[in-house]
């Protein structure tokens, strides 16, 4: 019995149409004579939904206070196919799983063929931006690589516009969910944003599989699935054109890439200018598209190696900035790359104005002595004399002329080999004058002391030409890579002094230009203590040791960097120690710079409390004037109060009272609240009995309250609540015009509770409604004695304690509405409801 096989219907948000689609596919299957059950649907009233379980066989569910799947019944019934609706599911108290994804494990263990739903949010790598694009985290979350083992994944997909117009038209939520549903988690923004990840996600696995499809296959052909765009870079000032043109080639196809690489040799040697490499990098993340540094020797080798790599189909390159003269010497990087691109490899040569004015990327020879370069020096040290003996056979030019032939040859050989071949190609030489040239010929003997001197001229003059023609290369080679060296220090010295590298940036930098798999900084605490690892870039093996590592580089007694893929060449550990000293130097200052955010903080603080002493002094003095006033007034024996004017000045003096008490609670609260001393006691409670009393420091009949009986109890700290919304809803009856109520209506969406205060003001301008809730902020023209600007900060920081949160929105027709969201109490991990075995709103399909 084989395994079987999964296909998840894949939505951006509840209401796509992920399981009509898996209903649709069962239906389908059922035709073509595939016995399918319905392991668990959950239609959520939808009447087409609906209509598709009709004809389909349902395995009956487990009661156990929820409806939940009968895993025992599926297997013992043992389909071919089994729907299961909801993947990322957490069943109820008591079940054999916790979670349903783990019954669905169990079926497909059995041979069982399951097709199942799931939406991006509940993607476990996800939670995090989820979280911060619709402000909810969701509880139920299923791991990624449950997802990407099934055989199919099929994407349901619906535009924002579509999904809007189903919710209005009530295909997805009971009409009273309707209106707080699409100003809440189905705002354009949202949906746009959920697409967009669900879209990326389905697209990178589809990548993924087919890249492992050419590794398996080994399919070097590159296939055009969608457009990706190789720049090759030199640092030049071309680069900027380049990577615009590139860019623009780009969008012209759907789903386009821009990758610029820059290839530099494996000795760490670079010709390029580091400033405009930053420049160009910035450029292209800029741009969209990702910069990649390779190292090779071979420059279009390396970069069709990478091309290939990386599935490209086209290469942009700049026209040669090389003069025309320079083109004897090679055909050029560009040509080269356009003859041995291949078919399936577009090359596009771009002109700019740098051209034939400078060298563009390097000619592919070795600037050193390389293995061929002095294979060539032997051949023409030891085949060439005997070549010219062959060719002087015929022709008697005298010793002297002789002598100069084999001379320029000896300088040729130590051009092309150095030295070493060049003593070879005199030692040869000499003997062949000797033999075939001096008096008495064909003998070893010479007769004339003047051609003995001659003789050893010409080998003295070989051996020095040689000589120097060979300390020439190594000194030229010296020199251009001590500057490469500077060049690369004075890269990392700009960097890190600016701030502008990270440490994993920084260490992959170190993997790229030495050609290693791994590289990481390791540190620790004292001699004794376990090494551990402060940052690492690359994808080798782990190293949690140095001395595990190929390279080790120390930093101090208690850090090193260290490498792995290769053991470099001693020459290179100067610069390596160079980077190890810059990664501790980028090490430090990020800790640093967590200090200061942490100092930051204490200053915030100590902003807050100036503000709270300045608040105290200018703010509250109304009320205690006022006070005083009234008092003294009743005090002073020289007046006669009557009944009336007497309750005149006790009114006063109340309202004086109460206004303090707010003002000083505001401060203590704000104060609480950057102090972090707030610490919520959530616990269920039920809306109507908190807003009500929200409502004393407001006159009577200003505020209308529109609170559902059957609305879900709500997980909150009651007396933080109830100063919330105290703030919010005197703060919307402030500005709300005379005759005119303000609305406090509250609704539940999934997991969520949310209460909207609207007042039909004069609004706020988008720009203005993130500012309303900072602290000693009011808007307008609002006059000092109207409070210290504190109250809707207050209000957002207590939301948020628990777990809430509090915006600004423009009311339909005009003024402003404040969205309070709290977590429904079965939906809070602190609430004793979600401790005990209910489960909570399910969200929909």
């Amino acid at each position: 019995m084989g395994r079987g096989k999964l296909r998840i219907h894949l939505g951006a948000a509840p209401g796509v149409g992920k399981t009509f689609a898996m209903l649709s596919e069962a239906h389908r299957r059922a035709g073509r004579g595939t016995d399918v059950v319905v392991a668990f649907a959950e239609p959520h009233g939808r009447p087409r939904t609906e209509a598709l379980l009709e004809g389909l066989e349902q395995v009956p569910l487990r009661e156990t206070g929820q409806r939940e799947m009968d895993l025992d019944a599926v297997l013992a019934r043992r389909p071919q196919v089994a729907l299961v609706d909801e993947l990322a599911h957490t069943n109820a108290p008591g079940s054999r799983n916790a979670k349903r994804r783990q019954d669905v494990e169990e079926l497909l263990a059995a041979g069982i063929d399951v097709l199942s739903t799931v939406n991006i949010q509940h993607l476990e790598s996800l939670g995090d931006v989820v979280e911060s694009i619709t402000g909810v985290r969701e509880r139920d979350t299923v791991p990624d690589e449950v997802v990407r083992r099934a055989e199919q994944i099929e994407l349901v997909d619906m535009t924002p516009e579509a999904l809007r117009r189903r919710m209005a038209h009530g295909n997805i939520y009971q009409p009273d969910k309707v209106d707080a549903a699409l100003s809440n988690y189905f705002r354009p923004g949202n949906l746009t944003a959920l697409r967009e990840l669900a879209l990326l996600w389905v697209a990178d696995r589809v990548d993924a599989h087919l890249q492992r499809y050419r590794s398996e296959h080994e399919v070097s052909a590159i296939w055009g699935s969608r457009e990706r765009i190789v720049v090759g870079l030199t640092g030049g000032p071309e680069g900027r054109t380049l990577l615009r043109r590139a860019a623009r080639l780009a969008e012209k196809g759907a789903g386009g890439e821009l990758l610029a690489v820059y290839i530099s040799r494996s000795d760490g040697l670079t010709a390029a200018s580091p400033r405009a490499l930053v420049e160009q990098r910035t450029l292209v993340e800029d741009l969209g598209g990702t910069f990649h540094h390779v190292v090779g020797d071979d420059i279009p080798a390396a970069l069709l190696a990478f091309a290939r790599g990386a599935n490209a189909t086209q290469i942009v390159l700049g026209s040669s900035r090389r003069p025309a003269w320079q083109y004897v010497f090679g055909p050029g990087v560009g040509a080269t790359v356009a003859r041995d691109s291949g078919p399936d490899l577009d090359v596009h040569i771009v002109t700019h104005e740098e051209v034939a004015r400078g060298r563009g990327l390097p000619v592919a020879r070795d600037a050193r002595l390389g293995r061929s370069r002095r294979a060539w020096g032997w051949a023409v040290g030891l085949a060439g004399p005997a070549g010219v003996a062959v060719l002087l056979s015929a022709v008697d030019l005298g010793l002297a002329n002789d002598m100069l032939l084999f001379l320029a040859l000896t300088v040729a050989a130590a051009l092309l080999g150095g030295l070493w071949p060049a003593l070879a190609s005199a030692a040869v030489g000499s003997l062949l004058l000797n033999y075939f040239y001096t008096p008495p010929l064909h003998t070893w003997t010479i007769s004339d002391p003047k051609n003995i001197v001659a003789i050893a001229i010409f080998i003295a003059v070989g051996t020095a030409v040689a000589s120097v023609v060979d300390l020439a290369a190594r000194r030229t080679h010296q020199a251009a890579r001590l500057r490469a060296e500077s060049e690369i220090l004075s890269f990392l010295a700009g960097n890190v002094l600016r701030g502008e590298t990270g440490l994993e940036d920084l260490l992959e930098r170190v993997r790229e230009t030495f050609g290693m798999e791994s590289a990481a900084l390791l540190e620790r605490a004292g001699d004794v203590e376990p090494w551990t690892c402060a940052g690492r870039a690359g994808r080798g093996r782990p190293v949690d040791r140095p001395e595990d590592a190929d390279v080790e580089v120390p930093v101090g007694d208690h850090m090193a960097l260290a490498l792995t893929g290769r053991v470099p060449p001693a020459e290179d550990r100067r610069v390596l120690g160079a980077f190890a000293a810059q990664a501790a130097v980028v090490l430090d200052r990020r800790r640093l710079r967590e200090q200061a955010d942490r100092a930051l903080a204490l200053a915030e603080g100590n902003r807050i409390r100036t503000a709270l002493l300045a608040a105290v002094s200018h703010d509250l003095r109304t009320p205690l004037a006022g006070i005083k006033a009234a008092v003294s007034s009743l005090r002073s024996a020289d007046v006669e109060w009557s009944p009336e004017d007497r309750a005149e000045l006790l009114e006063g003096i109340e309202d004086g009272a109460d206004r303090l008490d707010h003002l000083v609670g505001n401060l203590l609260d704000m104060s609480r609240l950057h102090t972090g001393t707030v610490t919520p006691l959530i616990r269920e409670i039920d809306l109507d009995e908190v807003v009500p009393m929200a409502l004393g420091g407001v006159p009577e009949g200003s505020v209308t309250l529109d609170i559902p009986e059957a609305l879900p109890m709500v997980a909150v700290d009651p007396g933080l609540l109830e100063r919330a919304m105290a703030n919010v809803i005197e703060n919307a009856v402030k500005y709300s015009p005379a005759g005119l109520r303000v609305l406090v209506a509250a609704s539940a969406l999934a997991d969520r509770v949310e209460v909207r205060v609207v007042d039909r003001g004069p609004g706020v301008p988008d720009e203005a409604k993130d500012r309303i809730f900072e602290p000693f902020q009011r808007y307008g023209d609002a006059p000092r004695g109207a409070g210290v600007g504190l109250g809707l900060a207050v209000a957002r920081g207590f939301a948020e304690a628990m777990g809430g949160t509090l915006n600004a929105e423009d009311t339909p027709g005009g003024g402003l509405t404040m969205a309070l969201t709290l977590r429904a109490a079965a939906a809070h991990p602190e609430s004793p409801r979600a401790a005990a075995a209910a489960e909570p709103e399910r969200q929909p399909s």
